[in-house]
């Protein structure tokens, strides 16, 4: 399909610009350019662009913040000065410039799709939205040679880029990655190498499991024990090395907090690369840490510590008493107006049940509200911290558990055993993030000795990237309910950063594939030669990733 653009009729001039390839169907391997995620359609032609110390950004006011982000990594790359100008309705490239636009999209461009162009004189990126433009930038660093994305790299590496024509959009609106900052704790520096990380492959959604049996990790102002108590324990626990994490406070105890200040200034950080933080406080189940603080919750009135080993006594915050709901209405009050993105996770799984059985409030409460069994209670306290996140503007996600005894009315499902197809035939979103494909935190070989130490399972590279998130049993008309897919990286037996990328990478660049990329276009063999250059790229960057692309 054509499109008559200024930078469009400019390549056609250029006696160098004619047409290699044309990629909109399955990949051809060892031709097309080794960009991760794979786009929708990708054009290359003869030539190339070279950085240069003149090179100039202009951006118009919706992409001047892109404009200033790509500056700031170009100046890394290259040395050079390469000065970002806002222009009000830029719509033509000058020469050796890259141009950040608004104006003149492609025409049914979603909000995060994105053309890219580049012409021996000029690069041009359009969008409708800033998003689509951050996304069009990072395929262009993608296109730059991988060592040039390494810090010092200028004067060493050519930047140069490759003529093509891309036109980009992804396939699903939710790309996730789960990081569980409970168990383990990772400091505010490190959420942002993370985040960048993660924008690198095109995914939007950061959920932070915050709040869990051994750590509070979220400042709740209202109830300082949260922080003061559930955020410590004596020992990292879990049998690892006390040296594998350095999140020690100054009185040897484990662990660490945020502040609303940091995790606002987390936020940001993530939002300028167009990722929303998902926060998630586990209820009615995996409470230990609140517990601990506030034993009064539970049903057995304690006692409850951040040390004791999870399920034992049971966690669970008690829904026969008043005061439960109280607390949970002034936390996520308080969660609600920190974090701006639409969504709050409240957990929902593994609740064990047994202290509501045998607890004369909790068959008080199921006598009052006509329930017959515990999961009815369950769903009963579900269907309160809903209309409290409604209240707040918010809206509620849950893992697949929140099912039992009947969902939540406009509840979403985070699929992890099961209940996609029912729930959206229902009429409910869902997001996908079974343990079959995608619990990153499992092991990615058979031969475990090899490995550090992890949870259990088994999840190799190759079968990330087989993943279909749409269910086949789901009728077509209820498909659009599939929202997409996340990764899922559980610490118990991750305690420091670099075994965290260890663990996600490459197997999220899979994931981003499959959330990303149409599905016609996805081909293993294909992926694994682009990986091939994409390793490269994250060498540069640093990342610790796990080597080999096999389960050896």
């Amino acid at each position: 399909m054509k499109h008559n653009t200024p930078l469009l009729s400019l390549c056609w001039n250029v006696a160098l610009a004619v047409p290699l390839l044309t990629i909109s169907g399955l990949a051809v391997p060892g031709e097309s350019p080794s960009l991760v995620p794979r786009p929708q359609k990708i054009e290359q032609f003869d030539g190339t662009f070279v950085l240069g110390p003149k090179t100039r950004i202009v951006a118009d006011k919706a992409g001047a913040a892109t404009g200033e982000y790509l500056a700031e990594r170009l100046r890394k790359t290259t040395g050079f000065p390469v000065p970002v100008r806002t222009q009000a309705n830029a719509r033509k490239p000058a020469r050796n410039s890259i141009l950040l636009t608004t104006s003149q999209s492609w025409p049914v461009m979603s909000a995060e799709g994105y053309q890219l162009e580049v012409a021996p004189r000029s690069v041009v990126i359009r969008a409708s939205s800033d998003a689509g433009l951050f996304y069009g930038v990072q395929s262009l660093l993608q296109l730059l040679p991988p060592e040039a994305l390494a810090p010092g790299a200028a004067g060493k590496v050519p930047p140069t880029v490759p003529c093509v024509r891309i036109e980009d959009a992804p396939r699903f609106p939710y790309r996730g990655a789960l990081l569980d900052v409970a168990r383990h704790f990772f400091t505010k520096d490190e959420l942002k190498r993370y985040v960048d990380e993660l924008a690198f492959h095109k995914i939007n959604t950061l959920q932070l499991h915050l709040t869990d049996d051994q750590g509070w990790r979220i400042e709740i102002k209202k109830y300082p024990r949260l922080t003061e108590i559930g955020a410590w324990r004596k020992s990292i626990g879990f049998n690892l090395d006390p040296k594998s994490s350095r999140t020690y406070g100054a009185d040897g105890r484990y662990g660490g907090f945020y502040t609303q200040a940091e995790m606002r200034e987390i936020i940001a950080y993530a939002r300028s690369r167009h990722i929303t933080i998902l926060p998630e406080l586990e209820m009615p189940g995996h409470a230990g840490a609140a517990l601990a603080a506030y034993p009064q919750l539970s049903c057995l009135g304690g006692p409850y510590s951040t040390d004791t080993p999870a399920g034992s006594p049971p966690a669970v915050y008690c829904p026969g008493n008043e005061e439960t709901f109280t607390f949970i209405r002034d936390v996520l009050g308080e969660i609600s107006q920190l974090f701006p993105g639409p969504y709050v996770h409240i957990g929902g799984d593994e609740v064990n049940k047994d202290n509501w059985h045998n607890c004369a409030r909790c068959q008080a409460r199921m006598r009052q509200e006509n329930l017959k069994t515990e999961h009815e209670l369950q769903s009963y306290f579900v269907r309160r911290a809903e209309k409290i996140l409604n209240a707040n503007a918010k809206r509620l996600i849950g893992w697949s558990e929140i099912r039992e005894g009947g969902l939540a009315q406009n509840a979403t499902v985070m699929d992890w055993i099961g209940g996609a197809v029912e729930a959206a035939t229902a009429g409910h979103d869902v997001i996908m993030t079974p343990t079959t494909h995608c619990y990153l935190d499992y092991y990615q070989s058979r031969n475990t000795t090899n490995e550090p130490v992890a949870i259990g399972g088994f999840i190799p590279l190759q079968m990330v990237y087989s993943f279909e998130p749409v269910p086949a049993a789901l009728e077509p008309k209820y498909r659009p309910r599939i929202l997409g897919a996340q990764g899922n990286v559980w610490t118990e037996f991750i305690a420091s950063l670099q075994h965290v990328e260890y663990m996600t990478f490459p197997r999220l660049c899979a994931l981003a594939e499959v959330t990303w990329s149409p599905q016609a276009t996805r081909n293993w063999d294909d992926f694994v030669r682009r990986l091939q250059i994409h390793t490269r790229r994250l060498d540069a960057l640093g990342i610790h990733y796990r080597q080999g692309f096999s389960e050896k």
